[in-house]
């Protein structure tokens, strides 16, 4: 795990020469409002790590912690098999190794679209796990698919601004394949959830909310 705090962020370094476009978000908007707490926030990112967003958060004062879940769940020796010789991700070795966190620790958890593109059998467990780590109040952002996005909806990484516009860039855009030998992994949507398996997903927390958008993506903002 990652964990920044004040002082100059050691975090991947992004090239200056990916594009980057801008999305306005809803939940964002609200978020917003908390960023500016003058209380020290505990936050967690758990998508593609994003320099700026450490960056955001240490020069607020907030703590933050960065996790690339869905690089981390591309790890080989996750692969088992199941009682039906079927091949599946050993989801007790994946949580021990990835969020190994204490209980009501985290106010503000950033999931992005980690849910489509993440293999089914470990979504349930990640999501059980997140519930435990978080505060009662705190709040997570998620965001899902819609039917029309199609099965090359690029992965992006997100970058927060603090503002309602999110700046993010894909790490998967069609026709962008490195030829060379350490080319990142191709993430590929895996389904498309539908509000009420959204709904059922998140049915442990406190309360969930719907933001819509006009580029295929519901956005989530659920409270613990």
């Amino acid at each position: 795990m990652r964990f920044f705090r004040s002082g100059p962020p050691a975090a991947p370094s992004e090239s200056k020469t990916q594009e980057r476009l801008n999305r306005r978000s809803s939940a964002m908007a609200e978020l917003a409002r908390v960023f500016k707490s003058e209380d020290p926030l505990c936050v967690l990112d758990i998508g593609a790590t994003s320099a700026s967003n450490i960056r955001f958060f240490t020069e607020r004062g907030h703590r933050i912690y960065s996790q690339d879940l869905l690089a981390a769940s591309t790890d080989p020796s996750l692969a088992i098999h199941d009682d039906q010789g079927r091949t599946t991700l050993n989801e007790k070795k994946f949580l021990e190794e990835n969020l190994s966190y204490p209980n009501a620790q985290f106010d503000l958890v950033f999931c992005w679209n980690l849910a489509d593109y993440m293999d089914e059998s470990l979504v349930k467990p990640v999501v059980a796990r997140l519930w435990s780590m978080m505060k009662p109040g705190g709040m997570l952002l998620a965001f899902f698919h819609t039917r029309e996005a199609g099965p090359d909806a690029p992965y992006y990484r997100y970058h927060i601004t603090g503002t309602d516009v999110l700046e993010m860039h894909a790490l998967n855009a069609k026709g962008d394949h490195r030829k060379h030998g350490n080319a990142p992994t191709a993430f590929t949507l895996q389904r498309v959830f539908n509000n009420r398996h959204i709904e059922n997903l998140f049915r442990d927390f406190a309360s969930i909310k719907f933001f819509l958008s006009r580029d295929n993506i519901r956005e989530v903002l659920v409270v613990r």
